[in-house]
C-alpha cells in the first residue's frame, strides 16, 4: 500500500526572521485576496444587479409604451363611436367615406366598421365585410356586455381581403356601442387594430439597446401565449419563474432562469396594468439577454480585481521581510547569550543595542529564572530525599479510603437484598441495572436475565408500554416526571404472563452521568382482591337487605295511613317510628348501593339534552312537603336567561344531588327560616346555588365535608341524623357530569352549595 512521504524539515525556515518574512507574506497574501475578494463581490453584485434592473427597465419602458399605446387607441374608438356622422340616420354612402378617412388618418386600422344591433355589418371602410353576420365574434358580444378590448387573435376571413405581408395578420380588437342622442345603444362599432404597431414600440425601446447588448422582447399574454417575439418563441407558450412573479408580485422585476431552449437567460419582466381608462389585458412584456453575454462586464470586473490583488500581495510581502528582519535583531541576541549559558559562562542576559521594551522584560525574566533555576535545583535535590516516604503515607491512606468505600458498597447492597420490597434500578435509556431478590420473586426472573434488558419489555403490561416509553422521553426532554416521589398503582406482568398489581415508588438517585431511577415495588393483589370482595359482600348484603326492608318500610306506611283501621295512638306513635326508621334504613342501603356502583365504575348515567329550569323547580317542588315537616319555607329564585339554559344531564341523577343538598339546608335549618335555590348563567356555565341560614359548617369538619361517611361531631349534627355519604355522592355524580360541587360557609350565618354544570345550548 503507497504511504504518503512527510515533508521534508530541511525545506521548512530554522530562524525566527524566516518564519516571520514567510507569516507575513502568507498574512499578506491573504488579507490582500480577502479585500479583493470581498470588494470584487461587492461589486459584481452591484454590477449584477444593476444589469438585472436595467432589463427591468427596458421591460418597464416598453410596458408602459403598449399600455399608453392602446389606451390612445381605446380613447380613439370611444371618440369615434360619438361622431354624429356615424349614426344609422347619416346615409351609407357619407358614412362609408367617413370611415375611409378615419383609416386612412389611423394607419394601424386594418378594418373598421359598423355592426347593427342584430350582429351584421352595416356599413365599413372600403366596404369590407358589409352584410357579413358578426354577432358571434368576441369583439361584438364584449361591446354589449360593457367590455370594450380584446386579446390579440388572427382572423383568417378579413385577412384574405388585406394585402399579403411576410407576418400572418393579427389583430386587437376595441368595440364601443354607437349611442343616439338620448344615450341608446343604436349599432356597434368595431375596429381590428394590427398588432404590427407593438412590433413598432418594441423596435423604439429595445433597438437601439440590441445592437450592443444582444437583447431580445417578448409580450406574453395572461394565458402564457407569445404575442410577439423572436423566431421560434412568438406563438408558444411559456411557463416561467418570471411570468409568476410578474403576477403575483410587484409586478416588475428581474432574475436569472433556464428556458425551454435549455439557454440560461437573465429576463426583466413588467406586467401591465392598463392605463387612465383602459383596464388593459394582463400583457407581460419579458426583456432577456443571455447570462454570459449580460454577466460579461462583472467577469472583467473580476479578472480586474484578480490582477490588482496579486500586485498588492507582492508589495505587501516585500515590506514583511523588512519588517521581520528588524523584528528579531533582539532576539537573536538573546538566543546568542542563551548558548553562551549552556556552554556554562557566566553571562548576563541583555538585549543589545536596539532593543525595545519587550525584549529587555524578557532578558531580565530571564536573568531571574536563571537564578531562580540553581536555587531549585538545591531544592529539589533535598526533596528527593523525602519524597520516598510521603508516598507510602498518601497510599495507606488511599487503601484506608477505598475499603471504607466498599464497605458501605457492601451494605447498601445487603440492605437492598433483605428489603422486604421489590427494588430496581433503571437508567435514563430505561434499562435495568440492578434486580434483587424480591424483584425476583415477584415478578421471576433472575437477575442475570434481568439486568441489561428493558424494563417496559420485561415488566410492564403490553397495553402500558407507549405511555410508559412517552413518560420516559417527556422526562429526558423536560426534566418532569410525575412518579417521582410519589407512591402510585401500577398493572405489571410476571414472567409467566399473569398481571399483578403493585404499589410503586420511583425517586432519582446520583448526579451528572450515573443518574438513575431507583424503583420499589410492592405486590398489592392480594389486597386489592380483599377490596374486591368486600365490595360484592356490600353489594350482596344491601341488595338481599333491601328487599324486606322495602316491604317492612311499604307495610308500615300503610299501617299509619289506616289500612288496618284506626290505630290507639301509643300504636300509631309506634308505628311511624318504625316507618320513619325503616324508610331511614332504605336510604342508607340505597346510599351503600351507589357507592358501590361509583367505586366499580357501574353507575349508569342516562344523558339528555334537556332544560334545566323544569329540573330545578321539580327537585324544590319533591322537597317542600320535608320542608313543611321541619317549618322550612323553600323559595326558588331564577336569574337572567335561566329560561334558556340547556345541559346534557341524566335528570334522576341530578335531582338526587339537589334533593340532598336541600334535605341538608332543610335539617340544619331553624324553624321558620328560609332555603333558597337559585339557578343563574355564568358565561357559559349554568349555576345552582343551595342558600340556608342555619348554623354553617364548623371550621374543623370543612376539608372533609366530601368524604364518605363523613358527619360533623357536634351534637346538633348527630340528633340530625344522615350517613355521611351524601354529600360524596353528590361530588361523584357532579363530576361524572364534567362539572364542579364546592361551598361557603360562615358559622352562626348559614352555608351556601354551589353545583356548576356545562351549559350545551345557550341561546
Amino acid at each position: 500500500m503507497p504511504t504518503s512521504r512527510p515533508f521534508p524539515r530541511n525545506l521548512l525556515p530554522r530562524r525566527l526572521a524566516a518564519w516571520l518574512a514567510l507569516a507575513f507574506t502568507l498574512l499578506s497574501f491573504l488579507l490582500s485576496v480577502l479585500l479583493v475578494t470581498v470588494i470584487e463581490r461587492r461589486n459584481t453584485e452591484q454590477v449584477k444587479s444593476s444589469i438585472g434592473h436595467g432589463l427591468e427597465e427596458l421591460a418597464l419602458q416598453t410596458s408602459d409604451k403598449l399600455e399608453r399605446g392602446m389606451y390612445e387607441r381605446y380613447r380613439e374608438v370611444r371618440l369615434i363611436s360619438q361622431r354624429r356622422g356615424l349614426r344609422p340616420e347619416t346615409p351609407v354612402t357619407r358614412r362609408r367615406e367617413t370611415l375611409d378617412q378615419l383609416q386612412d388618418s389611423y394607419g394601424y386600422y386594418s378594418w373598421i366598421g359598423i355592426a347593427g344591433l342584430d350582429g351584421k355589418v352595416q356599413v365599413a371602410a372600403k366596404g369590407l365585410l358589409e352584410g357579413a353576420d358578426v354577432s358571434k365574434r368576441p369583439w361584438f358580444k364584449d361591446a354589449l356586455n360593457g367590455k370594450h378590448a380584446g386579446d390579440v387573435h388572427e382572423a383568417v376571413l378579413l385577412a384574405k381581403l388585406l394585402p399579403q405581408q411576410t407576418e400572418p395578420w393579427r389583430f386587437v380588437d376595441v368595440a364601443f356601442l354607437v349611442p343616439d342622442d338620448h344615450g341608446l345603444p343604436q349599432g356597434v362599432l368595431g375596429v381590428h387594430l394590427s398588432w404590427q404597431w407593438a412590433r413598432d414600440v418594441e423596435r423604439s425601446v429595445i433597438a437601439p439597446i440590441a445592437a450592443r447588448r444582444q437583447v431580445e422582447a417578448l409580450i406574453v399574454d395572461a394565458k402564457g401565449s407569445v404575442l410577439l417575439g423572436p423566431p421560434g418563441a412568438q406563438g408558444g407558450t411559456l411557463s416561467l419563474a418570471s411570468l409568476k412573479a410578474a403576477r403575483t408580485g410587484s409586478g416588475a422585476g428581474y432574475l436569472v432562469e433556464k428556458w425551454p431552449d435549455g439557454e440560461s437567460w437573465l429576463v426583466g419582466y413588467a406586467r401591465g396594468h392598463g392605463h387612465a381608462e383602459y383596464p388593459g389585458m394582463g400583457w407581460t412584456v419579458l426583456v432577456r439577454q443571455k447570462v454570459d453575454d449580460a454577466y460579461a462586464p462583472v467577469r472583467r470586473l473580476s479578472e480586474y480585481g484578480l490582477a490588482a490583488g496579486v500586485l498588492l500581495a507582492a508589495l505587501c510581502s516585500l515590506a514583511g521581510v523588512v519588517v521581520a528582519r528588524r523584528i528579531t535583531r533582539p532576539l537573536d541576541q538573546l538566543a546568542h547569550s542563551a548558548q553562551r549559558i549552556r556552554k556554562g559562562e557566566p553571562v548576563t542576559i541583555g538585549s543589545g543595542r536596539g532593543g525595545y521594551e519587550e525584549v529587555e522584560a524578557l532578558s531580565g525574566t530571564l536573568n531571574v529564572l536563571v537564578e531562580d533555576l540553581v536555587r531549585r535545583r538545591s531544592e529539589l535535590e533535598d526533596l528527593n530525599a523525602t519524597l520516598e516516604l510521603r508516598v507510602q503515607q498518601r497510599t495507606v491512606e488511599l487503601e484506608q479510603a477505598l475499603a471504607t468505600v466498599r464497605a458501605s458498597q457492601q451494605r447498601i447492597v445487603n440492605i437492598i437484598e433483605t428489603a422486604q420490597d421489590a427494588f430496581i434500578s433503571v437508567d435514563l435509556d430505561g434499562r435495568i441495572t440492578d434486580w434483587n431478590t424480591a424483584a425476583q420473586a415477584l415478578l421471576g426472573w433472575s437477575r442475570q436475565e434481568a439486568v441489561g434488558r428493558l424494563l417496559f419489555d420485561m415488566a410492564i403490561a403490553e397495553r402500558h408500554r407507549p405511555a410508559a416509553r412517552q413518560a420516559l422521553e417527556n422526562f429526558r426532554n423536560t426534566g418532569l416526571l410525575d412518579l417521582l416521589d410519589g407512591r402510585v398503582e401500577r398493572t405489571l406482568v410476571r414472567r409467566d404472563g399473569v398481571e399483578i398489581t403493585a404499589e410503586m415508588t420511583v425517586g432519582l438517585v446520583g448526579t451528572g452521568e450515573g443518574v438513575f431511577f431507583s424503583v420499589f415495588l410492592h405486590d398489592v393483589s392480594q389486597r386489592k382482591e380483599v377490596e374486591r370482595m368486600k365490595n360484592e359482600f356490600v353489594s350482596t348484603v344491601s341488595h338481599e337487605l333491601r328487599t324486606p326492608l322495602t316491604a317492612i318500610s311499604a307495610s308500615l306506611s300503610l299501617l299509619a295511613m289506616g289500612m288496618a283501621g284506626e290505630l290507639p295512638a301509643d300504636a300509631k306513635g309506634l308505628v311511624d317510628v318504625a316507618s320513619a326508621s325503616s324508610e331511614r334504613l332504605v336510604r342508607l342501603i340505597g346510599d351503600v348501593l351507589d357507592i358501590q356502583k361509583m367505586e366499580a365504575g357501574q353507575m349508569d348515567y342516562r344523558r339528555e339534552d334537556q332544560p334545566m329550569l323544569r329540573i330545578v323547580e321539580g327537585a324544590v317542588a319533591a322537597m317542600d312537603s320535608f320542608a313543611a315537616q321541619a317549618g322550612v319555607t323553600l323559595a326558588f329564585e331564577a336569574g337572567a336567561g335561566a329560561g334558556k339554559l340547556r345541559a346534557e344531564v341524566d335528570r334522576d341523577r341530578i335531582t338526587q344531588v339537589l334533593t340532598n343538598l336541600l334535605s341538608n339546608a332543610i335539617k340544619f335549618s331553624e324553624t321558620g327560616s328560609k332555603v333558597l335555590t337559585r339557578l343563574s348563567d355564568e358565561g357559559g356555565a349554568l349555576r345552582i346555588a343551595v342558600i340556608d341560614h342555619g348554623a354553617g359548617i364548623p371550621e374543623a369538619f370543612r376539608e372533609r365535608i366530601f368524604q364518605r361517611f363523613a358527619q360533623a361531631d357536634s351534637a346538633d349534627s348527630r340528633k340530625k341524623g344522615g350517613t355521611g355519604l351524601g354529600l360524596s355522592i353528590c361530588q361523584t355524580i357532579v363530576e361524572e357530569h364534567g362539572g364542579r360541587i364546592w361551598f361557603e360557609t360562615e358559622e352562626g350565618v348559614g352555608t351556601r352549595f354551589f353545583v356548576e354544570l356545562p351549559v350545551t345550548v345557550l341561546f
